[in-house]
Order: C-alpha cells, then sequence, then structure tokens
C-alpha cells in the first residue's frame, strides 16, 4: 500500500504547498527562504515516497496533478489550521490582554463600536481587531474569540449561544424619493415603488425575504453586498430601503415610511467557543458589548 507519512515529510509537504501556490520554484524558494535546489530536492523526495507524480513541470512553471490537488487539500487545511491556533493559543491567558478577535455583520459597528470603546479603556493591554463580514467565522480553527450573529439560534457543536438583543427595523426613504414618487399607503401599493436591497440569493435578513415575497423582483433597482452602499443608495433617493432603527433614527436625510414590524426583525447571539468562553478576556469582552446592547430596541 502507500508510504507512512510521518512527521519528519512536514518539510517537503510545505514546500509543495509552496509551490503549488507560487506555480515556480523560485517563488517557493523565496517564500520559505531556501535554495531552489532544496525546493526541488523535496519535491522530488516526496514523489519518490509517495510513488506519484504530484506536479506537471512545464517551461513556465509546475501545475498540480491529480494526486498533488489531494496533498495539497489536506495541506492547506492544515496550514490554515497552523495559522489560527496562535489566535486560540491567544485567549487562553489568564489577564486581559493580547489580541481579541470579535467578528459581526458588517452593519453592526454602531452597537459594536461602543463596547469596544469600554473595553480598550478598562483593558489598555488588549489588542482589538474587528472583522465584519457576511460570512460566519469559525470560533473553532480560532479565527475569532466572540462572534455576533443574527437571525436563527446558531447550532454549532462546542459553542456557547447566548441571546443578545433583538434588532428591529423599518422601511425607510430619502425625502427626495419621496418628493418624486410619493411613500406607500400600504403593502397592497408597494409593487408600484422602487426598492435598494441586497443582491438577489445573498439576503439572508428577515425583511429581505419578506419582500421577495411581496413585490415583484424588478422593483429592486438598486442591489449591493454592501450595507454602507444600500444606505448611502436609501440616501440618494434611489429607492425604499429596510434598514434597522438603531442606524436610521435620528438621520435628517431618512423618513420612515413604515414602522418596525416582527416579521422584519432579527435576533442578535454572542456566540463564543466553549474553550474559552470562561477566559477573562472574552468574559471581558461579553460584557461589554451586553452593555453596549441597550441601543437595541429590545434588549434580551
Amino acid at each position: 500500500m502507500g508510504a507512512q507519512m510521518g512527521f519528519d515529510n512536514w518539510d517537503e509537504i510545505r514546500t509543495a504547498y509552496q509551490v503549488a501556490r507560487a506555480g515556480t520554484v523560485s517563488g517557493a524558494a523565496e517564500v520559505l527562504g531556501v535554495h531552489h535546489a532544496t525546493v526541488i530536492r523535496h519535491i522530488d523526495a516526496l514523489e519518490g515516497r509517495l510513488g506519484a507524480r504530484l506536479f506537471q513541470r512545464h517551461p513556465r512553471g509546475y501545475t498540480p496533478t491529480e494526486a498533488g490537488q489531494l496533498l495539497l487539500a489536506v495541506a492547506q487545511a492544515t496550514d490554515d489550521q497552523f495559522a489560527q491556533l496562535g489566535a486560540r493559543i491567544a485567549g487562553v491567558g489568564e489577564d486581559v490582554s493580547g489580541d481579541l478577535i470579535i467578528t459581526s455583520l458588517p452593519n453592526m459597528s454602531q452597537m459594536v463600536l461602543p463596547a469596544l470603546a469600554q473595553l480598550t479603556a478598562e483593558h489598555p493591554a488588549v489588542r482589538l481587531r474587528y472583522i465584519t463580514d457576511l460570512r460566519v467565522y469559525r470560533l473553532e480553527y480560532g479565527e475569532a474569540h466572540v462572534a455576533i450573529r443574527a437571525g436563527a439560534r446558531p447550532t454549532e457543536p462546542d459553542n456557547v449561544v447566548q441571546p443578545l438583543c433583538v434588532r428591529e427595523s423599518a422601511l425607510y426613504a430619502a425625502p427626495a424619493y419621496i418628493a418624486a414618487h410619493g411613500a406607500p399607503r400600504g403593502d397592497a401599493d408597494l409593487a408600484e415603488h422602487r426598492f435598494v436591497g441586497s443582491e438577489p440569493g445573498k439576503a439572508r435578513a428577515p425583511y429581505h425575504h419578506w419582500l421577495a415575497a411581496h413585490v415583484p423582483s424588478d422593483a429592486l433597482v438598486f442591489a449591493s453586498n454592501e450595507f454602507a452602499a444600500q444606505l448611502g443608495a436609501v440616501r440618494a433617493g434611489i429607492g425604499l430601503g429596510f434598514l434597522t432603527v438603531v442606524e436610521a433614527r435620528g438621520d435628517s436625510g431618512l423618513v420612515e415610511v413604515m414602522p418596525p414590524r416582527p416579521e422584519w426583525s432579527a435576533p442578535l447571539w454572542l456566540v463564543t467557543h466553549v474553550d474559552l468562553h470562561r477566559t477573562p478576556k472574552v468574559q471581558a469582552a461579553v460584557r461589554a458589548l451586553k452593555a453596549a446592547a441597550s441601543v437595541c430596541p429590545d434588549a434580551v
């Protein structure tokens, strides 16, 4: 059967991984800080041990074969986990210092930033990283220490999930839009209006699903994957748009044309990994975020 791969082969596997990423021996040698002859020796030795070609050689460089792609999938996953291990280790100290990674959806910064300001004031040795993204960051890989999730209660194993608050959303327009098109009088005339929203197929918020069920698809005249762009489009009068009450009320460039409804609202959850949940650093972040959640209309 196949050769036994021990830990003494990790240098060769890492070399193969870098050759695949760079596409050339010289590129991999530069990343690894070794001579290009060392790279060639590692690849040759690894292919000999496996009894299979990992790369097709051609004048422009190296391209992984099917066997190479199988090996590199494992190498990629291993490299990712080692890269993220530092974040996990950094969270286990008994003092509140070092890196603290918090992640949320992009349009939550108005709620999160006061919490982070409080955190840095109370614990100046903390280095905060606040990552906003639509994708779900994996706490078990150390991608974040604390995550704020919206929607259905998260169900990943080994995570501690706590309710944070409920974010109310309402339908808003700019004065310029109302001057040009009027304001909707009720659900029945929504189809006559123009809307701003998320890219079709990528919208997860409850109000986007509600909108899709109540207006024709061509009523969505402006779509973006950026919340800031959606907000700017509503302010510019391009169309009506759903916004959270927290970010929209008090904005003189916006008029609430339909008040919040339960079916447009989304619960927020604080998510931490069970291994780090009780560490002082994570507990400090959780306390600060819960205090800041008072800006939600319905803190829970």
